[in-house]
């Protein structure tokens, strides 16, 4: 019988599709650009937020939690703004927010929302981990489960490269 003391378990990891890439994003903030293909060999965490999102705002620290514990290991953080306000369009509002919270994940801004098509995604925030050959292996919409997120992550790091 499980406690709560144990760490969850995750079942195998089925694959969910291809990871897309970052060519449709817009700006770059806390270092350049990225590619997909250029991580491959690498767990990406690709999340998609905004900061107008309270659940977002709640989520992050998490986010910079995992590149923290897990970057060493093999984990590539991949924050994706796509703003559902005028407000949150501010590149400068969104740099403000990312340097007064102390983000230090990358991220890019997808102001016309073709990588969150890429994604299939319109929920804020949602999580994706992609393996090691750019394979979405996990998917989580909206805040909470980091046990179980972090046990996917964990997962995917312990496979071999492809």
């Amino acid at each position: 019988m499980a406690t709560s003391d144990q760490p969850p378990t995750v079942a195998p990891l089925p694959v969910l599709g291809r990871a897309a890439g970052f060519d449709q994003g817009e700006v770059w903030l806390n270092g350049p650009p990225l590619a997909m293909a250029d991580l491959r060999g690498r767990v990406v965490l690709v999340v998609f937020w905004t900061f107008g999102c309270v659940n977002c705002q709640r989520l992050m620290p998490h986010v910079q939690a995992w590149q923290a514990d897990y970057g060493a290991d093999g984990l590539t953080v991949v924050a994706v703004h796509r703003p559902e306000f005028r407000y949150e369009r501010d590149v400068d509002a969104l740099q403000a927010f990312v340097r007064q919270n102390k983000i230090g994940v990358p991220v890019v801004v997808d102001g016309t929302g073709q990588i969150a098509a890429a994604y299939g995604q319109w929920d804020w925030p949602t999580l994706f981990v992609v393996d090691k050959g750019g394979n979405i292996r996990y998917k989580r919409i909206g805040e909470g489960a980091y046990a179980e997120t972090t046990a996917a992550i964990e997962l995917l790091l312990a496979e071999p490269p492809p």
